[in-house]
């Protein structure tokens, strides 16, 4: 049986960024997915300039090619407020049938062994071994939400209040900007419209969940509320695991990159640039071999996300209370400052700063004129 370097279970985004990064540190890998390529997967489609900036640095040629670059995002507040500025970089739609084979086919051109595999159990002695079939020095768990190699580390599903869910389809749209359409019923919720630049937009609306399943129908009739007109096809609807609840980032051999770790933004839903860095760093990490590999990527994914985490769960818990997105808005309709650090904290690796946190402060503040 032979016994690669590393062993990648999932080839999605960051399945993919993980062998192409272990590639480019002499690694020998494997890469296994339980469905053949190309494939659809539910998501808003969004690609966010920071996430081209990774994929670019591990070689892939071109991953939004044919696709034309979104400049400006429309987003509307809680309370009906709405601002409408450039993006800080401009964004791209490419469906994830594309997306990720262009990724997929870059670490196979690039010397990964691509195996369609359904992985039913792992476990770990001398090597990692998957089903009985594979073995490795080091595995990568980057296998989604549902992770088994999640859960053969001991953890389960994110619980209520961490979790959300989301429905997308595509539909007819003359759109040429992002819109993001939030509202206060059963807050933190929004709908969205990602024009792909050909007459249609990933259309969608997710929620955080509490506790009771949301149905199909529900979550329908709330994207047609909120994005009135639009007809969809394809509906099909995912859970995002939010980074809010992360388990630990890997133990011996075994690691977890994307959504298999939990690294979706809480304000906003983006998966993609976390997925490809967390799989760069992964890949990275597990070339150097298995002596303290899950130590390393830790420390990695320290250094590269660490604050950017811890600013944007905080962001996430204030926005708990709609009357604080507001006041985000209202900022950022006065200040493309605000506006560019509220983008760089939702779709890639922003923080807060002390000003911003100022201006939106004080458009919580009311102002009263005092006589003299």
């Amino acid at each position: 049986m032979d016994v690669y370097d590393v062993a990648v279970v999932g080839a999605g985004p960051a399945g993919s960024a993980a062998a192409l990064a272990a590639l480019r540190g002499g690694a020998r890998v494997l890469l296994l997915d339980r469905i053949g390529f190309p494939r659809d997967k539910p998501c808003g489609d969004g690609i966010a300039a920071e996430a081209v900036d990774v994929l670019t640095a591990l070689g892939v040629p071109d991953p939004v090619g044919g696709f034309p670059p979104i400049e400006r995002l429309r987003l509307v507040a809680p309370g009906g407020a709405a601002v409408a500025r450039p993006l800080p970089r401009p964004a791209h739609t490419v469906p994830r049938r594309i997306f990720d084979e262009r990724l997929v086919r870059a670490a196979v051109a690039a010397g990964a062994v691509l195996r369609r595999h359904t992985t039913r159990g792992v476990r770990v002695d001398d090597l990692a071994v998957v089903d009985d079939e594979y073995r490795a020095r080091v595995l990568i768990g980057a296998d989604g939400a549902g992770s088994v190699v999640r859960r053969f580390l001991g953890h389960g599903a994110n619980p209520a209040g961490h979790l959300a869910i989301a429905i997308r389809g595509y539909a007819p749209s003359a759109a040429t900007e992002q819109v993001i359409v939030t509202t206060r019923q059963r807050w933190p919720a929004y709908a969205w419209e990602f024009p792909l630049g050909d007459g249609t937009a990933n259309v969608g609306y997710g929620e955080l969940l509490r506790g009771r399943p949301l149905s199909r129908a529900y979550l329908r009739d709330r994207l047609a509320a909120l994005l009135p007109g639009a007809e969809p096809t394809g509906l099909r609807g995912h859970h995002l695991p939010l980074s809010t609840h992360r388990p630990a980032a890997g133990r011996g051999r075994v690691l977890l990159a994307g959504d298999a770790l939990s690294l979706i933004n809480p304000l906003t839903g983006e998966g993609i640039f976390y997925a490809v860095l967390s799989g760069a760093l992964a890949g990275a990490a597990a070339a150097r071999g298995p002596h303290d590999v899950a130590g390393r990527y830790r420390d990695a994914l320290r250094r590269r996300l660490g604050r950017h985490l811890r600013h944007s769960g905080a962001a996430a818990r204030l926005t708990t209370w709609p009357r604080v997105a507001d006041a985000a808005v209202a900022a950022a309709r006065h200040d493309p400052h605000t506006f560019a650090r509220m983008v760089d904290l939702g779709l890639a690796d922003g923080l807060l700063d002390a000003g911003t946190i100022g201006r939106i402060a004080s458009r919580m503040v009311p102002w009263r004129t005092v006589p003299a």
